[in-house]
């Protein structure tokens, strides 16, 4: 890991440099995906069956090949052994409990003149939810996307997942059973985000997909924005540890290996208050990489990406963390509470040497959809309020229409949109 202190002349620029990353769309990658949406949008399930045959290996003559039922999913839980049953309707259990304290509700008020104002808020009528299925299976993944949405009052929930050579995952598909998801198709790739955007025979059009994916789904969810919503186009995993030598050094650095595992572009970082608390977690970090199945993702990314950084005190290694603004913030520090009070910019704040990020991965309540990147500076978590949707409520009583039908007219008469103005008027009693 790179090695940086913020008494440097150069850190602020050794900093930027760490945080850099390319997130240029790929002209390759948006051709081919253009291509493949344009086929899909035009073609449906015939285009649907050709990708997905083609790049998962698979050999479906019809869509029936590619969808499961209610049935299905129910089938694959029951396969499941008991614990993993129970950690599954835990997991669940407490995501929901969590998002429905997020959940909006419908407001009004009356102004002096009998004028009401309001906002009525609705759920969306059906979301995609796109889950990953290549190099591991997420049935955390299933829960945090379906049970916000499941929350916030959506009807139907269309989950697509890719199952390469047709190999189904009980466990993921298990995940959709307990978080409710409505309907399964076995596809991945720009196809499925395609087929959910716009909608095939047999794939009903969405209004949202959330849910993470390669480059070629992160590029499709890019292109079919504003024909349907999107939650975010996510880069690698994060996360950024602040410590001040109270919490053994072997939790520190296995918590720092546990986003490095996800693969060789993520990003760990550590900034303690003690070379020699630095020193001793890289001590603990060297001898526990013999005990990772993952080491060699491991290696390269904390040997790309990772870094370790001496800052005077506990209040700089906070403005750092908020100049970084990391998608997981494990504040391993006494008082997490108070410390957590300086923090602006984070996607999800770990309070406490007890509380490991990989914990709010599957089971601790919040979601772990969080925005990446140093996106976190103007954007959130995903949540209950991303299935709901807000509406205007005005009903303006005959009162108020003679004081701001005046006010109106003014206004519009100034932006020449005279039949504006002429609206309003007709209102007015003189």
């Amino acid at each position: 890991m790179k090695k940086l202190d913020t008494q440097s002349p150069d850190f602020q620029a050794e900093l930027k440099a760490l945080l850099a990353f390319e997130t240029a769309q790929n002209p390759e990658i948006d051709r081919v995906v253009a291509d493949i949406c344009a086929d899909v949008q035009k073609r449906g399930d015939a285009a649907l069956i050709e990708y997905t045959n083609r790049f998962d290996g698979t050999s479906a003559q019809t869509i029936d090949d590619l969808i499961l039922t209610q049935d299905d999913l129910q089938s694959a839980f029951e396969r499941l052994p008991e614990n993993i049953q129970t950690a599954l309707k835990t997991a669940a259990r407490r995501v929901e409990s969590y998002h429905k304290h997020q959940k909006m509700e419908s407001w009004t008020y009356e102004d002096e003149d009998g004028t009401l104002l309001g906002q009525q808020i609705t759920p969306l009528d059906r979301v995609g939810i796109y889950v990953p299925g290549g190099k591991a299976a997420y049935p955390s993944s299933v829960i945090m996307n379906a049970m916000p949405a499941h929350v916030a009052g959506v009807k139907e929930i269309i989950m697509v997942v890719p199952t390469p050579k047709g190999e189904r995952n009980d466990i993921v598909l298990a995940a959709a059973f307990v978080a409710g998801v409505t309907k399964v198709f076995t596809v991945g790739g720009a196809q499925a985000v395609a087929a959910l955007a716009y909608g095939t025979e047999s794939v009903p059009q969405v209004d949202k997909i959330t849910g993470p994916g390669n480059a070629f789904v992160a590029a499709a969810k890019r292109r079919v924005f504003g024909v349907v919503g999107i939650d975010m186009v996510a880069g690698p995993s994060e996360i950024l540890v602040i410590a001040d030598g109270t919490t053994p050094a072997d939790w520190v650095a296995m918590d720092l290996f546990s986003q490095a595992e996800h693969d060789e572009i993520a990003q760990a970082i550590l900034i303690g208050t003690s070379q020699a608390y630095l020193d001793e977690v890289q001590t603990a970090m060297n001898r526990l990489i013999e005990t990772m199945p993952r080491r060699a993702i491991i290696e390269a990314s904390l040997g790309n990406r990772g870094a370790m950084i001496l800052a005077k005190d506990l209040d700089e290694a906070c403005e750092i963390a908020n100049y970084i603004s990391p998608e997981h913030l494990e504040l391993s520090v006494e008082n997490p509470q108070e410390w957590a009070k300086k923090i602006r910019h984070a996607g999800a704040i770990f309070m406490g040497r007890y509380t490991s990020e990989s914990l709010g991965d599957y089971c601790a309540g919040p979601n772990h959809v969080l925005p990446t990147s140093r996106t976190a500076r103007f954007s959130s978590p995903l949540g209950t309020y991303d299935f709901q949707k807000r509406s205007s409520l005005i009903q303006v009583s005959e009162q108020g229409a003679q004081k701001l039908g005046k006010t109106a007219s003014v206004l519009a008469h100034g932006e020449s949109l005279t039949a504006h103005a002429r609206a309003a008027e007709f209102r007015l009693k003189d």
